[in-house]
């Protein structure tokens, strides 16, 4: 009987870990410690800096805010454009990419870097047809999770559509050397 109670004893304890094992990620909802080399960038492995940038000072003028991802984990791709959203007064759009722009893939060891280009036309604060954006949401190819800055550019001139900014994000571009 005690030979059939630690048989038992044995297979249960083997039984709750291997139901206790999240496939080797240590519980996380993202790949990246599971991530193979190559594999799409996450913005949990990233290193983000929003700008400086070239803020539109007045309405009706362009400005241009440059967003880096500096790799901190192992090799990865970025492939497509990056997924920018702007959010405010209640609203919000996502930016399409550049007219014209073909995306590429990207890969960066760590430690490497690339950019994208956030161009928009600055609104009339309180117009009708501008998004006083405050809020700035990123998201890589790819993947669903977004991070958040704080959007400290101004408004964001609406084109004649409900919902569409005239805005624009740039392909990614290897960045130093």
């Amino acid at each position: 009987m005690r030979a059939t109670s630690l048989t038992v004893a044995a297979l249960a304890a083997a039984l709750l870990l291997t139901a206790c094992d999240d496939g080797g990620n240590g519980g996380d909802t993202d790949d990246s410690q599971d991530r193979k080399a190559g594999s799409a960038c996450g913005l949990d492995e990233m290193a983000v800096q929003v700008g400086p940038a070239n803020a539109a000072p007045a309405a009706g003028d362009t400005g241009n805010v440059p967003v880096t991802l500096t790799n901190k984990g192992s090799r990865c791709t970025l492939k497509g454009f990056p997924g920018v959203d702007l959010y405010g007064s209640g609203m919000s759009a996502g930016l399409p990419a550049q007219e014209g722009a073909k995306a590429v893939k990207l890969t960066l060891d760590e430690g490497a870097a690339a950019t994208f280009t956030i161009t928009y036309e600055r609104g009339e604060a309180g117009a009708e047809d501008t998004l006083d954006a405050k809020t700035l949401k990123i998201s890589l190819p790819g993947a669903t999770a977004q991070q958040s800055y704080k959007w400290s550019y101004g408004p964001v001139r609406g084109e004649d559509n409900p919902g569409v900014l005239k805005a624009s994000v740039s392909p990614f571009v290897q960045a130093g050397d």
